[in-house]
């Protein structure tokens, strides 16, 4: 690999006696290979792996295997992630002890959304957006198949987001970046530096925290992240965030053996990973408070309530008291009871993707079971039969194939090795795949033997 020698330059400054050895980790070193695990759908340790050191449910793997058929994969048992990023979960969980409002606004493909998902307190409502519709739909499907019914999914530019005002008591910012942390891994990381990326982004991620500041409550959080190296990107934002937005930079605890370098050039509190240090990829940090204190705002809802029904589906919930039946057109999807009125002003402002558990969709007098509810932890475990599936036929049920289960005729769970697929209508001698077309493996590979990534 061939880096740029202006942004050489640029490492060899920033820091002046360690330069050599992080170019060498990202000309030279394999990225490593991590995985999250869903603790809520009761996941054992992968075998032979060891812990990421501020994730407790992060895991190093000794290889990469193939991820795309892992039938445990598909039913979101795990997330791939890197280690680096996993570090949102140890904030969250220093700064984070009630529920709150948390938007992720930069949250495709959703790693740090569904581990904000598992660190935040339980009834914490989750916001997760992005303002590419493809991603957005990407995103949707991850949120989706980690199983939690609170998290709204929406697909909005920042400055709309930010006429939500003080509704967030947490915003995390991922933001586009210059991606010199990636180069390791991505060739087209390296394709695209130049100096003037890299001031183009700077003055982006101004613009994107401009825009979404008023919807942070006084006395609420921001998390800023970016991945890359520069500063620029980095300190010169972190001290823009306190020079012109009025916030405070807080401390993150570290332990001095995780490696987390520090910031550079800034009194800002900053934690950089760096992989000639850290088992993981670049990535900056930083958290600030918003100056004063204030409670957050539920906007004056402007659009009718969503139409109650207590008709479709309510029985296929394990705790249905919890939730109310809101129908959007021919969608029946249950909401928690407690964010109802957050998502309707949540849908009268933004363009909202996803949010609950979509239940089933209404046609004509069939009500067709969503693939939402085959994922989500909220199902009840005897709403319908659930169909064991030996691993070609689990492969082939998720390319979208017509498949033989052995169960009784109508709506099915389909499963491997006990963890659930999704749904199918079995017809007797054949069963009508319903597994979401955008989520259908596309190779026609068939492994000799399922990869085996994490244990029961």
């Amino acid at each position: 690999m061939n880096l740029p020698e202006a942004f050489i330059d640029q490492i060899r400054g920033l820091l002046p006696d360690e330069w050599e050895s992080l170019v060498n980790a990202i000309t030279t070193t394999e990225p490593s290979v991590a995985v999250r695990v869903n603790e809520a759908r009761g996941v054992g340790v992968p075998e032979g792996a060891h812990l990421v050191p501020w994730c407790r449910e992060g895991f190093y793997l000794n290889d990469r295997p193939s991820f795309t058929f892992d039938t445990d994969w598909h039913a979101g048992r795990y997330y791939v992630q890197d280690a680096s990023s996993m570090f949102i979960t140890h904030v969250i969980r220093h700064f984070i002890d009630e529920p709150v409002r948390y938007l992720d606004l930069c949250a495709a493909p959703g790693g740090k959304t569904t581990a904000a998902i598992q660190a935040l307190p339980p009834r914490s409502l989750v916001v997760a957006n992005e303002i590419v519709p493809p991603r957005a739909r990407v995103l949707a499907d991850n949120v989706i198949r980690w199983g939690n019914p609170r998290c709204v999914v929406t697909s909005n530019a920042p400055a709309h987001l930010g006429k939500m005002t003080h509704f967030f008591d947490v915003i995390a910012t991922d933001v586009p970046c210059s991606g010199e942390g990636m180069m390791r891994k991505d060739d087209e990381a390296v394709a695209q530096w130049t100096p003037a990326l890299v001031d183009q982004c700077a003055q982006r991620q101004r613009e994107i925290l401009n825009d979404v500041w008023q919807a942070l409550r006084p006395g609420g959080l921001l998390i800023y992240s970016t991945c890359t190296y520069n500063r620029q990107e980095n300190e010169e934002i972190a001290e823009f965030i306190v020079n012109e937005l009025g916030a405070v930079s807080l401390e993150v605890p570290v332990e001095s053996s995780w490696k987390i370098h520090p910031a550079i050039g800034s009194d800002c509190y900053c934690y950089r990973f760096m992989p000639h240090r850290v088992d993981g990829e670049g990535l900056f940090m930083s958290v600030f408070r918003k100056a004063g204190d204030a409670p957050r705002q539920l906007p004056r809802i402007k659009e009718k309530m969503p139409k109650k029904s207590d008709e479709i589906g309510k029985n296929w919930l394990a705790n249905p008291d919890e939730f109310v039946i809101e129908q959007q057109g021919d969608l029946f999807i249950a909401m928690p009871q407690d964010i109802s009125r957050e998502v309707t002003a949540l849908r009268a402002s933004l363009n909202v993707l996803h949010a609950g558990v979509e239940l089933a969709t209404v046609m004509g007098r069939k009500s067709v079971p969503h693939h939402a509810l085959a994922m989500s932890m909220s199902r009840a475990v005897d709403a319908f039969p659930v169909c064991e599936v030996d691993y070609p036929t689990a492969l082939r049920y998720l390319r979208g194939e017509s498949v033989t289960v052995d169960g009784p005729r109508g709506y099915v769970l389909v499963a491997h090795q006990g963890a659930i697929l999704g749904f199918a209508n079995n017809l007797g001698n054949r069963a009508n795949n319903l597994y979401p077309k955008p989520q259908r493996i596309l190779s026609t590979h068939l492994p000799d033997v399922r990869p085996v990534v994490i244990g029961r």
